[in-house]
């Protein structure tokens, strides 16, 4: 009985209509997104590239992100760089460390939602 991948993240929101048009305006996820570019974007879900995932939980005292959230959202990215600009002139705040990028795993950043959710930015290196 193999699992094939994700099939979709569920998470509570104060206003879950307003979330959801922050994420599809800042970083083009959700219902009506397509990043593949092939045919019509599904109404009801966001169609995404295939790739690698991580799925990891973390110790209860982890700092890796904020003890009061029980998640933090990884998107897999490509072109970090011209990315983090328009979400930095969006006025985003955009929070980088040079201690999160490994050339063997790819560079990171990070940015919180309207709701203060944690969402990593990873682009992995070229030809992962």
């Amino acid at each position: 009985m193999p699992v094939l991948g994700m099939g979709g993240l569920f998470f509570r929101a104060a206003d879950p209509d307003a979330l959801s048009a922050w994420y599809k305006r800042h970083l083009g996820i959700g219902a009506g997104c397509d990043s593949t570019g092939e045919g019509e974007p599904n109404e009801w879900v966001w169609q995404v590239q295939g790739g690698p995932m991580v799925f990891a939980p973390f110790k209860q005292s982890s700092d890796y992100f904020a003890a009061d959230k029980a998640f933090m959202i990884n998107l897999r990215v490509s072109g970090i760089d011209p990315m983090l600009d328009q979400l930095r002139l969006e006025g985003i705040e955009v929070i980088t460390k040079a201690e999160w990028d490994v050339p063997a795993v790819g560079r990171f950043a990070r940015i919180h939602d309207p709701e203060g959710n944690a969402i990593e930015l990873w682009e992995p290196p070229a030809g992962t």
